[in-house]
């Protein structure tokens, strides 16, 4: 019997996800910035929600291209709140065209947004050693110093929470429990 982390259902989608990207480390600015607006969407919902709404919103917001996302304005708006295939929260909408800009002004800084962005956990991943659920903190001191800078950098849905749940997502920490099969790969 394969064992995985408790929070994965026996969907396949969601079964592929944490086997080959959930806690994988990204380095690649694009996905990292896709990420970034799909866990911002995620607030207040179930993170499977999303998934099963991550290929519309990869129609939605241009494969998630941060020069096209920064460029969107009311008329586009508009059609993405028309679009039932994502989640029509005009807060969230207007907070993914603010994430692609604040996003763009970090890749001027910094050369490149991983280049930023891992630098919250010293450039590699941090590797938890949980045996259960409940021992998965939502946030933690990183997330919390991740949070801080990107809001004073512009950025909207980036609390500490979310920014922890991006961490795992994105590979900078991993939280796969000790039992799951995943959590070796990701030394």
């Amino acid at each position: 019997m394969t064992t995985r982390c408790g929070w994965v259902n026996e969907d396949p989608l969601y079964v592929e996800y944490h086997d080959r990207e959930w806690g994988v480390p990204v380095h690649d600015d694009g996905k990292l910035f896709e990420m970034l607006i799909l866990e911002g969407a995620q607030a207040g919902l179930s993170w499977y929600t999303i998934l099963k709404k991550r290929e519309a919103y990869r129609e939605a917001f241009d494969r998630f291209d941060p020069y096209k996302v920064a460029r969107y304005d009311g008329e586009k708006i508009e059609e993405l709140m028309n679009n039932a295939g994502i989640v029509r929260n005009r807060l969230k909408i207007n907070a993914a065209v603010a994430n692609a800009q604040a996003f763009l002004r970090i890749v001027d800084e910094f050369g490149s947004f991983d280049r930023y962005i891992w630098q919250f956990v010293g450039g590699k991943p941090i590797r938890n050693a949980w045996t259960e659920l409940k021992e998965v903190p939502a946030k933690t001191a990183e997330s919390d110093a991740m949070s801080k800078d990107l809001r004073k950098r512009g950025f909207k849905f980036v609390g500490s929470t979310i920014c922890y749940a991006y961490m795992q997502a994105v590979g900078m920490v991993n939280d796969h429990l000790t039992s799951c099969i995943c959590y070796e790969r990701n030394r």
